[in-house]
């Protein structure tokens, strides 16, 4: 195959795969059939709400939503109508792993334009302690992460989503000396993210990671 040939398929890859971290939060595209509406809504009126929209569900084979997030869904759809929890889910769970793996090899440029500020500096702290101890570590996931809406609200300018991560994880560490090991381990956190509403960017960052139970 020609040189010039191979380069312009890898010019057209890198160019995706750009596309797709630049998206990687917040997109909608199109409308999700919501399970289990009918009882959804029989919750919601129980509790004196409105029932969401359809678009407010999850996509078939999620989880269906608790009334009182669908109600916070509902909120941000009046502010910002093009939010579709499907669609964030999917961006959450792409973030989550693009974000697991960036602080486990310290790749600070695929980290920044994911994390707040005040989380950035957390994960600067933790990468330079593992570079001072010359280690380097790689992280795998056996399978893909489960990703729960658990919490949304909109408070002024500012949309919060706390979705619940499960990942089952297998971490190769190299130390200075010695020899390499790895080891599979499952977590359970709590991703808090954030992002301005009407504003022009899309994109949620993330604020906030706490312990949850498994």
């Amino acid at each position: 195959m020609p040189q010039e040939f191979i380069i312009v398929i890898f010019a057209v890859i890198a160019a995706f795969v750009l596309f797709q971290l630049y998206n990687v939060l917040g997109k909608k595209v199109g409308r999700q059939p919501e399970d289990n509406a009918k009882k959804l809504e029989a919750e919601l009126a129980a509790k004196g709400a409105a029932a969401p929209p359809p678009t407010a569900g999850p996509a078939r084979g999620e989880p269906p939503l608790t009334p009182e997030v669908a109600q916070g869904v509902a909120a941000l759809k009046a502010r910002d109508p093009a939010f579709d929890v499907s669609r964030f889910l999917i961006g959450a769970r792409s973030a989550y792993e693009t974000i697991v793996r960036a602080y486990a090899s310290g790749d600070r440029t695929a980290l920044k334009p994911l994390l707040a500020s005040p989380v950035m500096e957390s994960f600067e702290t933790g990468i330079v302690a593992r570079e001072t101890r010359a280690e380097s570590e790689t992280v795998e996931f056996v399978h893909p992460p489960r990703a729960d809406l658990e919490a949304i609200e909109v408070e002024g300018d500012r949309a919060r989503a706390k979705v619940r991560f499960l990942a089952e994880l297998s971490s190769r560490l190299k130390p200075a000396e010695g020899d390499e090991t790895t080891e599979e381990r499952r977590t359970a956190e709590h991703w808090t993210f954030e992002r301005a509403v009407g504003s022009n960017d899309p994109n949620w960052v993330l604020a906030r990671v706490e312990a949850a139970s498994a």
